[in-house]
């Protein structure tokens, strides 16, 4: 990061933005690794798909239980927590293929799912602590970049999971996967470090009638807009489920492609979606944060239902990665309206609404979709999310079409 960007920020942001970065890198390689590293095992689609939703769901459960409480203990002892579990999780799938250190793996370190670099469960603590003491017109910035800095370390993950291609001489068949372990154990460990120094406090306590800053007299209240972002979010974390998790594997099913190709693939479609989250962050700047997402969105549904019909490993793989860059590329400026719905001591709350909303229905999609590709249906995955992404788009521009002209 440049030496003059940031200085007025927060002490705690770059701490923050950098250990995002470094956890970023190993979830990007399992992002493509994992789901290839298990069907090199013997597993079928099926029991992949429910491994995906059993981890979905029980991330569900923690963010439930921790997400409130971080409001009034802080959020840094949580995500140090984190940190240790990841780290010994990665260091148990390096030693063993053994189906009991794989479910560690994927239900406790978050293997396969891809978060962007977020602290897996405890995301909405990460972005809470993000935003203390920002002033609403830094956060579409701070979000936006630490959205592009997570894309970029999923990408440069998503490159080095082609490295077993390399080895498969040494390490034949399945083992060759074993040593991307490597880099979450890693970063973990990074983020350890830069986490243990990082200033946190709990949030200030307010009167009871405090407003949220959406607030006014024509502005829904803070609990109303929490349950619009609720409903809107399930549909989608459905359409998000049933597709997102398996690209490497449907790469693999619809083409015959291994890791050495799949991982620059996907590395392109991360690098694709970190421009898209500085352009959304500039496009937000004219036209405001809710119709932002909006416009660019509805060009990533377009090319989502385009993706399963590309005749040829290449075009799909640069349809996707486009689409990513329009789709995925909305995260920071939705985080920065998210967080913009409550006040500071509400803030774990919305963002844990945010989180689980989109968590809960995406833990579903795997487990269905992964019964469509046991079938061999490729392209179903495909245009069902597309139903669930597109009722999405109305409900979001339906329930904030009143904060539309906020802008960062």
């Amino acid at each position: 990061m440049p030496a003059a960007v940031g200085q007025d920020w927060p002490p705690a942001v770059r701490s923050l933005i950098a250990a995002r970065f470094a956890r970023s890198i190993g979830q990007g390689a399992l992002v493509v690794g994992f789901t290839l590293y298990l069907h090199a095992l013997g597993w079928g689609a099926a029991r992949i798909g429910a491994l995906l939703s059993a981890a979905l769901l029980l991330a569900v459960l923690l963010t439930l239980l921790v997400g409130p409480l971080s409001d009034r203990l802080g959020r840094r002892h949580f995500l140090l927590a984190y940190e240790c579990v990841v780290l010994v999780s990665a260091l148990l799938a390096l030693c063993s293929a053994q189906d009991w250190a794989l479910w560690v793996g994927a239900l406790l370190g978050g293997f396969g799912r891809g978060a962007n670099g977020a602290a897996g469960p405890f995301g909405p603590l990460e972005q809470a602590w993000l935003a203390q003491g920002l002033q609403p017109e830094q956060r579409a910035r701070v979000f936006s970049l630490n959205a592009t800095l997570g894309f970029g370390g999923m990408a440069l993950g998503a490159l080095l999971a082609a490295l077993p291609a390399l080895w498969q001489g040494v390490l034949p068949g399945a083992l060759a996967f074993r040593p991307l372990f490597g880099l979450p154990l890693l970063g973990s460990a990074i983020g350890l470090a830069l986490l243990w120094r990082a200033p946190d406090r709990a949030a200030p306590q307010a009167p009871a009638s405090a407003a949220g800053e959406p607030g006014g007299a024509s502005t829904p209240r803070p609990h109303g807009l929490l349950l619009r972002l609720a409903l809107a979010n399930s549909l989608n974390g459905l359409g998000i489920g049933l597709v997102a998790p398996w690209m490497a594997y449907w790469y693999a099913l619809r083409f015959g492609h291994g890791p050495a190709s799949i991982g620059p693939a996907l590395a392109a479609s991360f690098i694709a979606s970190a421009l898209g989250a500085q352009l959304a962050r500039r496009l937000a700047q004219h036209v405001g944060l809710v119709d932002a997402v909006v416009y660019m969105r509805v060009v990533g549904l377009a090319l989502l239902l385009l993706t399963p019909f590309s005749p040829w490993f290449g075009l799909a793989a640069a349809v996707w990665a486009v689409r990513s860059a329009f789709n995925r590329g909305t995260v920071g400026v939705r985080q920065a309206l998210v967080v913009g719905l409550t006040d500071e001591r509400r803030r774990g709350l919305a963002t844990t609404v945010n989180n689980v909303s989109v968590m809960l229905p995406r833990a579903i999609g795997p487990a269905i979709s992964g019964l469509m590709l046991a079938r061999g249906w490729l392209v179903a995955p495909f245009l069902v999310a597309a139903v669930f992404q597109g009722a999405y788009l109305v409900a979001y521009r339906g329930f904030f079409a009143g904060l539309s002209a906020a802008r960062p």
